[in-house]
């Protein structure tokens, strides 16, 4: 997992994995106050965005989930809110596998989750080895605008 800001990428940019670093250049370059909610295309199924609207949520309410097929960068364009880590190893018991259809798999409680407070301007990049539970509040719930760019591992 990677916590930062787009603010730092400039200094960061040579710790971070090729591929990493293309979802983050994209999102650094573009204007995401009028995109429309949904998918933008940025190289096919290899590279894509997804707009989001939502209001965060109680922790309880959120899925922990992971990925085989695909790294996510989840960068808050506006809003905050937590979401929760775990390492996949320590994910437990799977209370749904939706792996093979739709790239995802739901945890009932991963051992050793901790929460990252993700405000506007910054990302998190979770890897296939990552258990995370997005759109949690921070506090009361709120409206949080989010940009997830999947990157096929």
């Amino acid at each position: 997992m990677i916590l930062s800001r787009l603010a730092h990428l400039d200094a960061e940019a040579a710790t971070i994995p090729a591929a990493v670093l293309e979802g983050l250049r994209f999102l650094a370059a573009t204007d995401f106050e009028k995109a429309a909610p949904g998918r933008i295309d940025i190289d096919g199924d290899r590279l894509f965005a997804l707009v989001q609207d939502y209001a965060s949520a109680p922790k309880a309410e959120r899925r922990a989930e992971s990925h085989a097929r695909y790294i996510d960068i989840q960068y808050v364009a506006s809003g905050r809110e937590l979401i929760g880590w775990a390492p996949l190893d320590g994910a437990g018991t799977i209370s749904e596998d939706a792996f093979a259809d739709r790239d995802v798999r739901f945890y009932a409680a991963p051992a050793g989750e901790t929460d990252c407070l993700v405000e506007a301007g910054s990302y998190a990049v979770f890897f296939p080895w990552d258990v995370h539970r997005p759109g949690c509040a921070a506090g009361a719930s709120a409206p949080v605008r989010k940009v997830v760019v999947k990157i096929r591992a």
